[in-house]
């Protein structure tokens, strides 16, 4: 069962157990996804790739309200985010650990011999390719950084 069908079971779920933080979380996965598949032209389906990238983006902007609203000491608000991006969260695959990450980066400079942060972008471009989406691109680019630099 690929993503979107899973989505779509877990909005019917959440509708018969009248799970509003769910089905808000849920509809707007969906929405996303429709975007998107309206800005590609694509009706049909979208590459899972995609929707793992939507999915990592909307996770990164709740967590990212989620600080801000507990700076402003917004509790409540910053509460439904949190539990939103958990939500979310649970259709992203598991996220690689530091030490299985830092492994991939390794080969990945090995193979494409880079050497200075000139090669930075392409180690970044082929790492992504190998975890796809199982880590933040965030990290990533600051482990490439790391030990490029050194």
């Amino acid at each position: 069962m690929n993503i979107e069908s899973k989505i779509n079971e877990s909005i019917k779920d959440s509708m018969k157990s009248k799970d509003t933080i769910r089905l808000e979380s849920l509809r707007a996965i969906k929405s996303a996804i429709l975007l998107e598949k309206t800005k590609t032209g694509s009706k049909d389906q979208i590459d899972e790739e995609i929707i793992l990238k939507i999915l990592q983006k909307m996770v990164k902007q709740r967590n990212d309200s989620a600080k801000i609203y507990i700076e402003q000491e917004r509790g409540e608000l910053a509460e439904v985010e949190i539990s939103q991006a958990k939500i979310i969260s649970e259709f992203l695959p598991e996220q690689l650990s530091e030490s299985e990450l830092s492994e991939i980066i390794d080969s990945v400079i090995t193979d494409l011999n880079a050497e200075s942060m000139k090669d930075m972008g392409k180690v970044i471009a082929n790492v992504n390719l190998k975890v796809s989406g199982k880590a933040e691109g965030r990290v990533i680019a600051q482990m490439v950084k790391n030990k490029l630099m050194n």
